[in-house]
């Protein structure tokens, strides 16, 4: 299927992030992410066995990247679920334009309440990047069982950000060191951050792959198969603009909304003198560290 944009002169957060924020206005950054997407995609079709004419659940659908992969493998029908009308009303629109509307049901549900979906009616549910929105996870870990049929599957992909708050990030600054006299000023920028999702509380940060498989295994999922991808390395170089510009996910300002927020002109001015050679020449203290 061919890269499509959600475009609505007033999208909900959740398509506005996916259409427009995550890149920053960066085309580089675009493409990179896109291309990063359709392996993702591939992996977790490859690991779900999905097998041909079976019903795919594609739980926090988003712009459907799991769901229309699914179809384009044989799937009979795909289930596309998700919080937003906005990128529901996409999907539905992409099935249409491809002729294959008859095969595709559209939800609005949330991965802890798919009340709208039957008992044991999919053979497959799928997660990319949803969980880490959940607050309860065993709900949506009980929902996913509820719904699937004797013998059915799960295959979820979800990044792990708990790690992020290790100790060696302590007085940095998204990963840069600051120092002359900065430590105040970046201080203020991620209290911004903080407060939208606190540390010790957000759903994004309050869980690891451990915790993943106990809730899988809580469900009645058995066998399970857990693949982590750890990396440490150097951040690459990006533009200054389109890293300013991007949101880090749908609940959280932009870098520039951020400081425009707490800080002073003078302020900002100074920290963007700090960041930004580090940014565009990827000076990252001790390298940028994920794991998914």
């Amino acid at each position: 299927m061919k890269n499509r944009d959600v475009t609505s002169a007033a999208r909900d957060r959740w398509a506005e992030w996916l259409a427009e924020r995550r890149f920053g206005g960066d085309p580089d950054v675009r493409a990179e992410l896109l291309g990063k997407l359709a392996e993702t995609r591939d992996r977790v079709l490859d690991r779900a066995e999905l097998r041909e004419g079976e019903t795919l659940l594609d739980v926090g659908c988003g712009e459907g990247l799991i769901g229309f992969g699914a179809l384009e493998r044989g799937a009979g029908g795909v289930i596309f679920s998700d919080v937003s009308t906005d990128l529901l009303d996409f999907c539905r629109e992409a099935a249409s334009d491809l002729g294959i509307l008859e095969r595709c049901r559209f939800v609005e549900a949330a991965a802890e309440d798919l009340g709208p979906i039957d008992d044991e009616s999919v053979d497959v549910a799928t997660t990319r990047s949803v969980l880490i929105y959940v607050r309860d996870k065993a709900a949506a870990f009980a929902e996913f069982a509820r719904v699937l049929r004797p013998g059915g599957r799960i295959s979820l992909w979800e990044p792990i950000n708990r790690f992020g708050s290790h100790e060696r990030w302590q007085g940095s600054f998204i990963g840069f060191p600051v120092d002359g006299g900065l430590e105040e000023t970046a201080g203020k920028v991620r209290a911004v951050y903080e407060a939208n999702q606190p540390p010790d509380s957000d759903p994004m940060l309050d869980f690891d792959e451990r915790d993943l498989m106990r809730l899988a295994e809580d469900a009645g999922f058995f066998p399970l198969e857990l693949h982590l991808d750890a990396e440490v390395k150097p951040m690459p170089p990006r533009g200054w603009e389109g890293f300013v510009d991007a949101a880090w996910n749908p609940n959280v300002p932009t870098l520039r909304e951020a400081m425009e927020q707490v800080l002073t002109a003078d302020e900002r001015d100074r920290l963007t003198a700090h960041l930004r050679p580090l940014v565009e020449q990827a000076l990252a203290s001790g390298g940028w560290r994920w794991r998914t």
